[in-house]
């Protein structure tokens, strides 16, 4: 299979493979204990390796597929060695996520949007979600960073307004990278928040407008309440605002992220995904996990605690790092 062509910069791959070192360190050492003393792969091997899948928090279901492909390979060819294993699971894991059309990028982007009425060019309105503790705001100020970087001008929304240091730690980040930051007081309505941040991303003629929202989660219609409000206020500026709705999720917490994206998925529309911390955790399997479940895209990991650690998430160097 030609799915492992070179994509990354060597230097991106490096820092990819050291933030899932602890998940590939681990899930090899469960492996080789599963195939000691065995050449080829029989039901036994196939049971353990179940067992190492899901343990690695890739999840029920998708391991079920992942040892369903395997044992198909197994049928056809009746003495695959233990040996193959690995390169064998590389190869159905990526085709299988190979299933959703997303996770190929390779460089941060955004969509080319028509502009609005007057003339002016739509923004790319960006929502951002997510229970407090995740590494939200992070996530935010590395993803402005990045687009800053591409030349993009970008403008900043502090509408987590429900803790202070929500509003504090986003205006650390708006200072560290340089671009404008609209907030209010602690308590003040977050979708007025959202509505300055637009309107003023709209005349400053920014390219990006990210919108950082509440992460609390401990009411769900008060959450799905919250963020229609903001999505509605949003549209007074900009018709189709917003035009992602990002969750971040922390890979750290393994089957709580699924569950997390299972909340927040019930809450309101999520367009893409954000899967932080990997790099301080032997969870990395919670991706691919999450990716195939929930059809809805991957498009940032968090692979250190640098700037330059947030990546673009791209399916087959990931498997690539995580099987290698």
């Amino acid at each position: 299979m030609s799915f492992f062509k070179k994509i990354f910069s060597s230097e991106k791959k490096e820092t990819l493979d050291k933030g899932l070192e602890k998940s590939k360190t681990s899930f090899f050492t469960k492996l080789n204990k599963a195939v000691a003393g065995k050449s080829k792969v029989d039901d036994d091997v196939l049971d353990n390796l179940e067992e190492i899948l899901v343990t690695s928090d890739v999840g029920v279901n998708t391991t079920l597929k992942v040892i369903e492909r395997i044992e198909e390979r197994v049928a056809k060819d009746k003495y695959l060695g233990t040996s193959e294993l690995n390169k064998i699971l590389r190869e159905e894991i990526a085709a299988l996520l190979s299933e959703t059309k997303s996770g190929e990028e390779t460089e941060y982007t955004i969509p080319e949007l028509p502009k609005q009425a007057d003339g002016k060019k739509t923004p790319y309105v960006l929502m951002v979600v997510g229970v407090n503790g995740v590494g939200k705001t992070t996530t935010i100020g590395k993803l402005a960073y990045q687009f800053k970087k591409k030349g993009l001008k970008v403008v900043l929304g502090a509408a987590d307004t429900f803790r202070a240091a929500a509003i504090d730690q986003l205006q650390v980040w708006a200072d560290r990278v340089d671009i404008p930051m609209i907030k209010q007081n602690m308590g003040s309505d977050p979708a007025s928040v959202a509505f300055d941040a637009v309107k003023s991303g709209v005349n400053q003629d920014a390219d990006v407008i990210i919108i950082d929202t509440a992460g609390r989660l401990h009411n769900k219609i008060n959450l799905m309440n919250e963020l229609t409000k903001v999505k509605r206020v949003m549209q007074k500026v900009v018709g189709d605002a917003p035009h992602d709705v990002l969750l971040v999720l922390d890979g750290s917490t393994g089957q709580n992220a699924f569950e997390q994206a299972k909340q927040f998925t019930a809450a309101t529309e999520v367009t893409s995904l954000a899967v932080t911390k990997l790099d301080g955790t032997a969870k990395g399997g919670v991706v691919i996990g999450i990716s195939d479940q929930f059809k809805i895209p991957v498009k940032y990991i968090g692979v250190g605690e640098g700037i330059e650690d947030l990546q673009v998430f791209n399916k087959y160097e990931f498997v690539d790092s995580f099987f290698k």
